[in-house]
Order: C-alpha cells, then sequence, then structure tokens
C-alpha cells in the first residue's frame, strides 16, 4: 500500500466522517482526500516527477499532514523533518536526502533562509501559512495544479527518515510501502479496537514527524478520527481525551510522567481509552506500574527503531496483567514479546544466535526492516551482517517469550572488570520516590576502568541526598552496579523526542567546569 492508500480506504468507509481534528476545526475524509489531489496535482506542476523527494518542515498541523497524503499520490517520497533538530542538522538531512521541494511553515522560515543557499538540490520552497518574499505561498502553489494526479512510487519508495546526528552524521532511512503495511497490519493485531463498527479516535500529541505520525495508518484504514494537538501541554491533552472520547493515544515515557504528576489526572474521565501507547525510550517499572492504576488496564507497549519501525515487538494492555488480574511485575521492565510477522533473535559476539535467558544483541528479519541507508551501501551491510538486521541493542527472550533489553550496545559500562547495563541501574534509581528521571553512564578513571556515573533529574518539590540513593541501589542490586559518582541537575538534556542524551551527559561532565547544576555533586 501507498500512504494515501490508507486516507483513501478510510474515505471510502465514510467520506464525510471526521478525519482530523485540530483547534475546534473539522476536515472530514473527503476534503482530507480532496486537498491531497490538488497537493499532489501542483506538485507535479513544479516538476515533482515520481521518485523526487519532497521534505516538510512543520510542527503539528492539519495541513502539513494532508501534505503527506499529497506526496504520497504523487508518486514522491515523503521525507520529514524535525523543526527541533538544529539548523545544521536539518540542512544535513536536506542535503543527504537530495530533496527538490521543501514545505514549511512560516515560523520555521529564519531557519529555512539560513540554510537554503547551501542546499544544491531544492527547486522549490513552498510556505504552507504565510507569506515569504523568497517562497512561494500556498494558494500560489496550489494554484499551478491541472490534472490530477495519482501516481506509484518507483521501488515502491515511501519516505527516508532520518536516524538523527546526535551519535554521528545522521542517515536516511529509506522505508517502503511494504514496511509501513507490515507495522500498520502488526499495530491492528496486536492491541485492542473498536468493535461493533465503532471508530477509533486517535490523540497527536507527540511529533507527527516520528512515532506519532506513523500510528496514524492503522487509524485512518479503520475510518477513525485524528485530533492533532499543535503544542505540548498536558492539561489540553487530558481535556481531549475527555471531550473526543480518545480511544488510541501515544506518548513518550517522559511525557507520561508529566500526566502522571498532573494535579487534575485523578479526577479527569479517561475511560474511553483503550490503548495508552508508550514507547521511544525506557520506562521506569514503577511509574509504569502507576499508570496502570491510575490511567487505567491500558497501557500499551511498542519497541522499534526507525530501521524496523515501531513494532519489533508489542505488549498489548492484557499482557501488563497475570491471568488472576494483577499486576505482572516481572513483565513490566520488558518489550513484550516479538511480533507476529517479525523474527527475533539473540546474537552472540561470535555472530551465532544463543538459547533463551542468554544475552546478546537483538537482531531481526522480516518484512518490517529498512530497505537500506540512503546511499550509504557500507552502512546498510554493516546493519544487515549476516542475514540479520542488528539493532544495536542488548537483551535477551526468556523462557515465556518476553524481550528484555538490558541496554543499549554502546552504553554498557565496564567498571573494576564487570559488564554493567546502565537500563538496570537506571531503572533502580527510578524506583525511588525523589527521581524523576535519570542516566547512568561510564566515565574514565585510573581505579575502575570506567566510572559508573548517575546523573539524576528529581521530582518537583522533593529532596534527597546522594548517600541515600547509593545506598537505596545497593540494597537492591548490589554494591558493583551501585554508582561510584552521583550528580542531581535540575534538568537532563533531551533529544528533540525525549530521550535522554547520554553523549551530552558525558560531554558537559568530562568539560573542566563539570555539567551539574550547583553544589549537587556527590562522590561515593
Amino acid at each position: 500500500m501507498r500512504l494515501i492508500d490508507y486516507l483513501d480506504k478510510g474515505a471510502s468507509l465514510d467520506p464525510g466522517a471526521p478525519c482530523l481534528v485540530c483547534d475546534g476545526e473539522v476536515r472530514t475524509y473527503a476534503q482530507v482526500q480532496q486537498l491531497s489531489g490538488r497537493i499532489a496535482s501542483a506538485l507535479a506542476a513544479h516538476g515533482i516527477a515520481a521518485g523526487d523527494k519532497v521534505a516538510i518542515l512543520s510542527a503539528n498541523d492539519p495541513t502539513a499532514f494532508t501534505c503527506v497524503f499529497g506526496i504520497s499520490r504523487a508518486g514522491a517520497v515523503w521525507c520529514p523533518i524535525n523543526p527541533r533538530n538544529a539548523a545544521a542538522e536539518n540542512r544535513a538531512l536536506l542535503d543527504l536526502f537530495e530533496c527538490s521541494l521543501l514545505l514549511f511553515q512560516a515560523a520555521f522560515a529564519p531557519l529555512v533562509e539560513s540554510i537554503r543557499a547551501a542546499l544544491p538540490h531544492l527547486r522549490t520552497l513552498v510556505c504552507i501559512d504565510g507569506e515569504v518574499e523568497w517562497a512561494l505561498g500556498w494558494q500560489e502553489f496550489l494554484a499551478a495544479g491541472g490534472d490530477p494526479v495519482d501516481r506509484h512510487a518507483p521501488d515502491d519508495l515511501a519516505m527516508i527518515a532520518g536516524t538523527g546526528g546526535t551519535t554521528g552524521h545522521p542517515k536516511g532511512v529509506m522505508l517502503t510501502g511494504t514496511n509501513i503495511e507490515t507495522m500498520t497490519a502488526i499495530t491492528l493485531m496486536s492491541y485492542p479496537w473498536p468493535a461493533g463498527g465503532e471508530r477509533p479516535s486517535y490523540l497527536a500529541l507527540a511529533p507527527l514527524t516520528h512515532a506519532a505520525g506513523v500510528l496514524c495508518f492503522p487509524i485512518l484504514c479503520r475510518g477513525g478520527s485524528i485530533v492533532i494537538m499543535r503544542r505540548p501541554d498536558i492539561a489540553e491533552f487530558l481535556d481531549n481525551v475527555e471531550t473526543h472520547r480518545i480511544t488510541h493515544t501515544f506518548l513518550p515515557p517522559t511525557l507520561i510522567y508529566m500526566v502522571l504528576d498532573h494535579p487534575s489526572l485523578d479526577g479527569r474521565d479517561l475511560s474511553s481509552l483503550q490503548c495508552f501507547w508508550y514507547g521511544a525510550a525506557p520506562m521506569s517499572s514503577s511509574r509504569l506500574e502507576e499508570a496502570l492504576t491510575r490511567i487505567g488496564p491500558v497501557m500499551a507497549q511498542l519497541f522499534g527503531q526507525t530501521e524496523a519501525p515501531m513494532m519489533i515487538s508489542t505488549m498489548s494492555p492484557s499482557d501488563h496483567f497475570a491471568d488472576d488480574g494483577s499486576i505482572a511485575r516481572d513483565r513490566l521492565s520488558s518489550a513484550g514479546r516479538p511480533a507476529p510477522l517479525v523474527t527475533v533473535a539473540i546474537m552472540g559476539e561470535d555472530g551465532r544466535l544463543v538459547p533463551r535467558g542468554d544475552r546478546g544483541e537483538i537482531v531481526v528479519r522480516g518484512s518490517l526492516v529498512m530497505r537500506g541507508y540512503y546511499n550509504n551501501e557500507a552502512a546498510t551491510q554493516e546493519a544487515s551482517a549476516l542475514g540479520w538486521h542488528h539493532t544495536g541493542d542488548i537483551g535477551y527472550l526468556d523462557e515465556d517469550g518476553y524481550l528484555f533489553i538490558v541496554d543499549r550496545a554502546k552504553d554498557m559500562v565496564i567498571t573494576g572488570g564487570f559488564n554493567v547495563y546502565s537500563t538496570e541501574v537506571e531503572q533502580t534509581l527510578m524506583a525511588h520516590p525523589a527521581v524523576a528521571d535519570c542516566a547512568v553512564i561510564g566515565l574514565p578513571d585510573e581505579k575502575w576502568g570506567e566510572r559508573l556515573t548517575a546523573v539524576l533529574e528529581l521530582r518537583p518539590g522533593t529532596c534527597v541526598d546522594t548517600a541515600e540513593l547509593t545506598t537505596f541501589v545497593k540494597a537492591r542490586i548490589g554494591s558493583v552496579k551501585t554508582p561510584k559518582q552521583v550528580e542531581i541537575w535540575k534538568d537532563l538534556p533531551r533529544s528533540k523526542i525525549g530521550k535522554v542524551l547520554k553523549t551530552e551527559i558525558k560531554k558537559q561532565l568530562l568539560e573542566p567546569d563539570g555539567g551539574s547544576d550547583g553544589p549537587h555533586k556527590a562522590e561515593t
């Protein structure tokens, strides 16, 4: 399926049904379908051929999201660009993707102006919601369209997504229509959906350039409505769940913690929720248990990566509970079970697959896995060595088939000759009632080789002694896994999707003046 086929499928069920809802404005399937056709025709009129790369630089916005379907209908390739990226990273991505046309919001015109001269492939700039002297206006762009256009992209290529530049040069992940179709099929197979012909309603607060965007496709093919939030606001998020009777939504753990800490949560009616997806970063087991109690038995995990979008493994709401109805605490730190259409295995350092219970790199096969990295054959070959896609995550499968991710391979700390997985230490620290979030890293140390170091962010209004924290960890997982250095910072550095940036933390700690917020450093 092409991306446009999901919209057209929903329109075939009821063209007058709500499709996109934002700030009180409702756009029906027929209206979105019609606009996608005008966009496709305008793209063709401006020289966009099947297979050309078209980028969108926008915050969450219904017109920008409709452009995704116009690009697909024109047979072009969607290149999502996150406005939260630094200008240099977005320039690198647009250049890497060889984008011919850029659709952008006026709010990001200064960013575009600062980089456009350095983009030789970029022929056309279109501002979708304002007037910019050096770009086409939205109505001017649409007016150039002529005959209807409905093409197929060559080689099934649907989108190219950037991996981000926080760990080195960004790479372009080529995702095909088959990849997205596999992800959509897994989503429909693995999670609860309304029965009896009722249509789902999905609340998109997280960026539509990432997980929140691709999760729209299974909603659309069931004729559901997508409520778009332009900016993250937890009170508004809760209002929308109640007002629009939201059945499905997705948030990364950081924002779920904010939901749990919101003073009005317990007085809200969240009974419409059937599936509250969480993912994109590890979630504290203790806070997940809190969410299952206070939000409801609707939490649903997904684990994937850009190269194998969203659904390497899944954990439905019912999987969070034992047969007797109690919370299955031993599963809460897992990533669920391998998805129905994906083969998951654990590979040792020698390239051989290891038995259940043994740790190694998580590797996957199946039609979920990307075609490769755009114009980067060396990286593609490395990621697909030995006939498996290599995730870079260290984990194991237990006897019940649940996948446990113990660390990123690059995040494992070797201290005093022992391998310590930072995720285990982070989960233990997160169980302390004063800790809001944390990161555990290794720093160079003459005695230990690497000094296990924890950097913490506390919950508002709390205070804790670092010695108390180390005692807390030591009592639960032993002295080897207890941080030798503990820092408390006001805010942890994060990526545009809320992931804690360990590379930035390490960089700050290795600078002469350190990186902490005032006198909150303790060595134990």
